[in-house]
């Protein structure tokens, strides 16, 4: 079997001291679908398109031997004038598993690139929820990862 080299050249060694990752679990922590106003609800959004409004938030925290959870909150509501149309409440979480990470780079990692592994999974169940809530499939727009951390970054840097 051929030795893999590295760009320094280590041969196998060195590759095993690169940092690596694997999304080891994947799962649904909390997953809510109201349609308080059904039918009247489902008629007016089939007249005119509802007033759409999303959030989303991210947090990481450790699990001990190099386990870390990601949690991505997303929450999807839609009202039509005055009245709630849907309200759709998802938390997906994953366990990454990092090897030879620098401390520095594991919070960045876990903000941006832990969630960017589960949102195409996560968009897919705020989809089917509100198909199955009796609406069009909400298909979320690509969310900058990095640019939410970075925002989040500046936030915290502020002075309160």
């Amino acid at each position: 079997m051929a030795d893999t080299q590295t760009p320094e050249g280590n041969g196998a060694a060195g590759a095993e001291a690169s940092p690596r990752f694997r999304l080891a679990i994947q799962y649904i922590k909390d997953l809510s679908f109201e349609n308080p106003n059904a039918p009247r609800s489902l008629i007016a959004s089939a007249q005119t398109r509802p007033n759409i409004q999303v959030s989303v938030n991210v947090g990481a925290q450790p699990l001990g031997d190099d386990n870390y959870e990601v949690e991505l909150k997303l929450s999807a509501s839609a009202k039509h004038e005055e009245n709630t149309t849907f309200l759709c409440e998802l938390s997906y979480g994953g366990v990454f598993m990092l090897e030879n990470f620098p401390q520095e780079q594991i919070q960045p990692f876990l903000l941006i690139e832990g969630p960017r592994q589960l949102f195409p999974f996560a968009r897919r169940i705020i989809a089917d929820a509100t198909r199955d809530g009796g609406f069009p499939p909400l298909m979320l727009d690509p969310i900058d990862f990095v640019q939410l951390f970075q925002a989040e970054q500046q936030r915290r840097a502020q002075p309160q």
